[in-house]
């Protein structure tokens, strides 16, 4: 029989304290607890592992661009449901979730602005709105960015990180695929350049498309890029696949890839591609 017994210990006012939201993220890498504010000053890179974490779109052109030189275009665009989707969730209130929490309207940014005194028209996309699937209106802002810079002249710079096509647009989507590699067949005429950056991940009809048509293309460290994913094209295949498999630097070994480039270097290494393709300040 205990002689003391142990006394209660009741949390003040009843209530449970909670740790806030988003004040850490845990590294996917290392498996680190890391402070979201050290991860926004090294621009989404784990500082223990060099980890590369999803970019939001907005950060990224300001890391890319010179400062309050970027002007946006077609802010206004935004998908509607014309095939009335309708699945466990219809397509308007995934449209409206997305919209409320990243605060974008769709899952690209597009403009223009200087980068290191150079021009460059630029789309970015963004992970963070529906895995940055290609609808009609991504696929429409990026053929109208391309299309900005072989009318000015100006290099064509896009950032792109995708989950695919956007299956509640159905042919709608894939239609975007053909529309943005056509745009690009025109700058292309006009000789001027085209660089497209690889983000973790790029799949399926992005990677299909404009996002392996660049002149130089360039990805983060060990992102995955491919078109299906290594389960299915196992099933299919009915092949054991090769270490890596998918990964950027085994695309780079196979020569899909020009050059495997560090965040942190991103905008000094586009700028050098910039002044080697002689566009001009």
């Amino acid at each position: 029989m205990a002689i003391f017994k142990k006394p209660a210990i009741k949390a003040e006012g009843g209530k449970k304290r909670e740790i806030p939201r988003g004040l850490f993220q845990k590294c996917p890498g290392c498996s680190e607890v890391v402070p979201e504010i050290e991860l926004a000053q090294n621009q989404r890179v784990c500082p223990r592992c060099d980890y590369h974490f999803a970019q939001p779109a907005k950060e990224r052109i300001q890391n890319l661009l010179d400062s309050e030189t970027f002007v946006e275009m077609d802010a206004d665009l935004k998908s509607v449901d014309v095939l009335r989707f309708q699945g466990m969730v219809g397509y308007k209130d995934r449209l409206k979730k997305y919209q409320e929490s990243t605060g974008l309207l769709d899952a690209a940014i597009t403009g223009y602005g200087i980068l290191d005194g150079y021009k460059v028209a630029i789309a970015v996309m963004d992970f963070g709105f529906l895995a940055a699937t290609m609808g009609s209106v991504v696929g429409e802002k990026i053929t109208r960015t391309i299309e900005y810079g072989t009318a000015h002249g100006c290099a064509v710079l896009i950032v792109a990180a995708s989950g695919g096509a956007r299956m509640y647009e159905g042919m709608l989507s894939l239609m975007q695929m053909a529309k943005t590699s056509g745009a690009l067949a025109q700058h292309a005429q006009g000789r001027l350049p085209y660089i497209s950056v690889l983000t973790n991940p790029t799949t399926a009809g992005v990677m299909a498309s404009f996002a392996s048509l660049g002149d130089v293309i360039i990805a983060e460290p060990k992102s995955m890029i491919g078109f299906a994913g290594p389960r299915v094209i196992k099933e299919t295949t009915h092949q054991e696949l090769p270490e890596r498999f998918q990964t950027a630097e085994f695309l780079q070994e196979h020569g899909l890839i020009d050059t495997i480039v560090h965040r942190k270097k991103m905008r000094e290494q586009i700028s050098g591609l910039l002044s080697y393709f002689a566009v001009t300040p």
